[in-house]
């Protein structure tokens, strides 16, 4: 069954350099409970220790290490109260998984529970976009991945909502504006 916590779990994703890791530390400014990346926290870890499981070295390994700490994300947050914001996590790890594999983001998500319906998307934005040493990826491959998701996230039933490419705080209000409609029309 459902935990309606989960529902206040709401996913930050699309393309790669547009701007999320920016979104979410001013949500987390605004005293909103986030979840950084996954992606970025295992390369930092595995360039530390000289490890393999990097998006350029062995995409099947880093996603599958991002598989397992999203769902320990999602675990140690499921009793708060508020809304969540995860960078990307476990829907962008399954998806990354299945372009690695071929392995189904349904098969790995199997039962899971589901996150917020709404899921908020970074469009590919040029202007912004950096190569730096945890992206090492060009910006059509970013693309790439981008359609990915909107793909997986449109299969998947979630409401898809692309963020507009304007300042950070314009942002996390339209963010915060949508999720408030959201709840009006629940009461």
């Amino acid at each position: 069954m459902q935990n309606d916590t989960y529902r206040r779990h709401v996913i930050l994703s699309g393309c790669s350099g547009g701007g999320k890791s920016t979104l979410l530390a001013e949500l987390e400014r605004r005293g909103f409970e986030t979840v950084p990346e996954p992606g970025r926290r295992i390369v930092a870890e595995e360039q530390q220790a000289e490890g393999r499981a990097l998006p350029w070295v062995n995409l099947e390994a880093f996603a599958r290490r991002a598989i397992d700490m999203s769902f320990r994300d999602r675990e140690r947050l499921n009793s708060s109260e508020g809304w969540v914001f995860f960078d990307r996590g476990l829907i962008d790890a399954a998806v990354a998984l299945e372009f690695a594999t071929g392995v189904a983001v349904s098969d790995t998500l199997g039962k899971t529970n589901r996150f917020h319906f709404q899921v908020f998307l970074t469009p590919p934005w040029p202007e912004i976009y950096a190569i730096d040493a945890d992206r090492q990826h060009g910006l059509d491959e970013a693309i790439g991945e981008y359609q990915r998701l909107l793909d997986a996230y449109g299969q998947l039933g979630y409401e898809k909502i692309i963020l507009p490419k304007t300042d950070v705080g314009k942002r996390a209000d339209f963010i915060l504006d949508c999720l408030s409609r959201h709840q009006e029309t629940q009461h």
